[in-house]
């Protein structure tokens, strides 16, 4: 009777303790996300009180918003299939190789995603653009063609298909291939139908978040499209921003709100088979020092891979940021311009940072209690649902956020516009969902009778966590407080509308020195940039020196 008193002592303190952990991450994107979203869609489609669903229709039957629709998918489109061809021998390179370098090639391979789209624009401006390096050697420009864009995609996606295709194909056995062999199927009959099938669901999650990724894409398209090329969330700027019209932006915020939400359930999906569908052996046992003339030939050419397409722009933006004599662009920043900036523009530098930081400890706070209840065994439906909503920030438009933020935080007791803190809220959104998905998994090791016989034996939740789960999660926490200090860094979409001109991020500055004409302008936005990229490697090299095999991938 004891025992039983007991259980259901401990059940009720686990689920008290289970909405304890939820009540702030709940309130923090129902705040911070929800409500802003809401009120700008509201703001465009209700007036008088009354709800104007008929110009929805009236928004889709505008040629050019058709127009938007179908690049917006078809570059989409193009683009994971780009990614697909090129990264997929690098993960298998990656996953089945042993040579000298791996771990540090693994660390470059991932620059690019963790770096500001704004930059990898201006990198592929640099190599592509008006005076780029093409345009310099053969008189090639590229930055008026829907290349640019591609070329650019696969740039910064190129690490989600090796890590996480990459991630899985280390952890497949080899001797059901070999198996397979030795029972007479040729070399491709046996990849064909042992190794693609087990790898389907990561190429399946792989393709989708670059699918997701591309079809949000915004910075890119917004330096290297111009006025030809827009995409859903260019347009949803354009018209926020520059025509005024809210109605046609919130239509937009609509249609993308809808793709995402498939999007995201469609992966969810294949997650899900990807953790159920497979038998996996340690990652150490399956890589190899490649032997005979295919297998080097296969390893150089994804090192030239690596070395055009990854290492060339960003060497290309360097290049270009050094172009004045004496560091000249680099001393420039130091100087004030009341034309773009009230302050010199290098304060962005600590601008960024001190955001960043503010950014990186609300991302890490949020998140990590999110994870700490999604991991609970007895976590209902409500709780699994929730798990799906952490992901909406990465493909809900942040323009349509940091607008909203304007709209909505405007009134006591959350007036938050001339408030600091605005910027590190908004970049914390993005934070959050790459610090669910590094704590997750290694939450999910956790024995789950350690916490239920600390709890049994009287221990509070808060005690259990820092007894039990903290000494397990330490180097995982680490890790995801490195990404979200990389990803806050680099966000764009959001900030653009919230930093001030008094207090400019690096991003929100590259992109405005962009937009206005000379040589001056466009190195300083060059010397920014590399500056940027330079702060994000470093930060992507201590992550991996931290990484282990149990902390995922992302």
């Amino acid at each position: 009777m004891d025992l039983t008193r007991t259980e259901v002592a401990v059940r009720k303190r686990g689920a008290a303790a289970r909405f304890a952990l939820l009540a702030a991450p709940v309130a923090f994107f129902a705040v911070f996300f929800a409500y802003p979203v809401a009120a700008i869609v509201a703001r465009g489609l209700k007036a008088d009180g009354t709800w104007h669903l008929g110009r929805i229709g009236e928004v889709l039957a505008q040629s050019d918003v058709r127009h938007v629709l179908w690049f917006t998918t078809w570059q989409a489109l193009v683009s994971t299939a780009l990614t697909l061809i090129v990264a997929l021998p690098g993960a298998y390179v990656f996953a089945r190789f042993d040579f000298p370098g791996k771990h540090v090639l693994r660390a470059v391979v991932t620059v690019p995603f963790v770096l500001p789209t704004v930059v990898v624009g201006t990198a592929f401006l640099a190599l592509v653009g008006r005076g780029g390096l093409l345009d310099d050697l053969w008189g090639v420009r590229l930055d008026t063609t829907v290349w640019a864009i591609l070329l650019a995609h696969v740039f910064f996606n190129y690490a989600v298909v090796v890590r996480t295709v990459g991630g899985l194909w280390a952890q497949l056995d080899p001797r059901q291939e070999e198996a397979a062999r030795m029972l007479g199927a040729s070399q491709l009959k046996a990849w064909r139908q042992v190794t693609l099938p087990a790898l389907a669901p990561a190429v399946a999650a792989a393709a989708l978040m670059v699918f997701l990724f591309t079809f949000t894409s915004f910075g890119v398209v917004q330096i290297l499209g111009g006025p030809t090329f827009s995409t859903l969330e260019v347009e949803i700027y354009r018209q926020t921003s520059e025509i005024f019209d809210l109605s046609t932006a919130a239509v937009l915020t609509l249609i993308q709100f809808v793709a995402v939400g498939a999007i995201l359930a469609v992966h969810a999906w294949t997650v899900r088979r990807r953790e159920t569908a497979l038998r996996l052996v340690d990652p150490s046992v399956t890589a190899r020092r490649p032997h005979g003339a295919g297998q080097w030939a296969l390893l150089g050419g994804v090192l030239a891979t690596v070395v055009l397409l990854l290492l060339l722009p960003l060497a290309v933006l360097v290049q270009r940021s050094l172009g004045a004599p004496d560091f000249g662009y680099y001393r420039a920043l130091t100087r004030e311009d009341g034309g773009v900036f009230l302050v010199p523009p290098i304060e962005a530098i600590g601008n960024s940072l001190s955001y960043a930081v503010a950014a990186t400890l609300i991302a890490v706070v949020i998140g990590g209690l999110a994870a700490a209840a999604l991991t609970r065994r007895d976590a209902g439906r409500f709780v699994r649902g929730f798990d799906a909503l952490l992901m909406l920030p990465l493909g809900v438009s942040a323009v349509t956020v940091g607008f909203g933020f304007l709209i909505s935080l405007d009134e006591p007791p959350l007036d938050l516009r001339s408030s600091w803190i605005l910027v590190p809220l908004a970049q914390a959104l993005v934070g959050v969902p790459f610090v669910v998905r590094t704590m997750l998994p290694v939450l999910r090791a956790v024995d789950v009778r350690l916490r239920e016989a600390a709890s049994v034996l009287g221990a509070s939740p808060w005690r259990v966590w820092r007894e039990v789960d903290l000494p397990m999660v330490r180097r995982a926490l680490l890790i995801a407080a490195g990404f979200a200090f990389a990803v806050s860094l680099g966000e764009f979409g959001a900030t653009v509308f919230i930093a001030r001109l008094d207090n400019p991020t690096l991003p929100v500055a590259v992109a405005r020195l962009l937009g206005r004409p000379g040589d001056l302008n466009y190195g300083q936005a060059m010397a920014l940039s590399t500056i940027l990229m330079v702060v994000c490697a470093v930060a992507l090299l201590v992550l991996e020196r931290l990484r282990t095999d149990r902390t995922g991938e992302f």
